[in-house]
């Protein structure tokens, strides 16, 4: 039997926190492309990432399969699309909508197990969604009263949901053969590739940004991607899925609040009542479809 080191409640607080930052950065760094950010963010990522691999997975890294490969190739690909369509969308809307639409990915992530997997729909899950659903509408419906682009901006977020949603569920079978570690390391870097790839195609400048800008792809890299996940990652020996997945459903709230401190951003009715909704239809979508396990803290052995 293991106690946790430190409280893991104060653990998932800070990493809520963390992740919170990621929109925010990215909108400080307006004067690069979309692709351009989501390629530095991943970049350093890879790197900071390299010793570690070399020094404890070098092995598990020379002994995947050829299917675990593939899965990898279509994760990291998912992954590159996400960042590139979440990372777009800030272009064009705001924060608090663009991060509350994104969130939604849980629910894409259900619909897709439905149709891969035959998981069936609870009376629960249908409320859920259907109230998710109404949020989202009500935060589109308000910002292209705004402009036409506010709107566009909502759909790449969406979209964006989309794919980190293929994203995860590819995650979910990699995992069962991958270490964490060697799996980030692999998607990661597949997704490095593919933006290169991107970037150039558009020909997207790789230099001649802003010294603050720098600091941003670093920030990207180092707080919400390690500090935000990885402590979710380390709470999960301690608590359930379902309480990290309700704990990251509050992320919007964090970034709107920030934004509004860091970027001036203003919040309208419609991202409050919408934005509120569609927090509500996740943790009861989260709540309805979670086990019920109880999961207690000061007794969970550490695996």
């Amino acid at each position: 039997m293991r106690i946790p080191p430190f409280n893991p409640y104060i653990a998932i607080t800070i990493g809520v926190v963390a992740v919170s930052t990621s929109a925010v950065l990215v909108k400080l760094a307006d004067q690069a492309p979309a692709g351009i950010i989501a390629l530095y963010r991943l970049l350093f990522a890879v790197l900071i990432m390299i010793p570690f691999i070399w020094m404890k997975y070098i092995d598990e890294l020379k002994h995947i399969s050829k299917k675990n490969w593939i899965l990898s190739v279509l994760a990291g690909l998912s992954l590159a699309i996400h960042f590139i369509l979440w990372f777009e969308s800030l272009n064009y809307t705001s924060v608090a909508s663009s991060t509350v639409l994104v969130t939604m990915q849980p629910i894409f992530a259900f619909i897709g197990t439905y149709f891969l997997f035959g998981e069936r729909f609870s009376p629960g899950t249908i409320i859920s969604l259907i109230i998710a659903l109404l949020g989202s509408i009500i935060i589109s419906w308000g910002d292209f009263q705004i402009s036409g682009s506010a709107l566009f901006g909502d759909m790449l977020a969406l979209l964006g949901a989309v794919s980190v949603t293929v994203y995860f569920l590819l995650g979910q079978e990699l995992r069962k053969n991958l270490s964490l570690m060697t799996y980030t390391f692999i998607v990661y870097s597949v997704s490095t590739l593919a933006l290169v790839a991107y970037n150039v195609l558009l020909q997207n400048p790789f230099i001649g940004f802003p010294v603050s800008h720098w600091y941003v792809f670093l920030g990207l890299a180092i707080i919400p991607t390690f500090l935000g996940h990885s402590l979710f990652n380390w709470a999960l020996k301690w608590v359930s899925s379902s309480t990290i997945s309700m704990a990251i459903v509050f992320e919007p709230v964090g970034a709107a609040i920030l934004a509004y401190w860091i970027l001036s951003e203003n919040i309208t009715w419609s991202q409050v009542l919408g934005g509120s909704i569609v927090i509500f239809g996740l943790l009861l979508f989260i709540l309805s479809t979670s086990r019920k396990t109880t999961v207690t803290i000061a007794k969970k052995v550490s695996k």
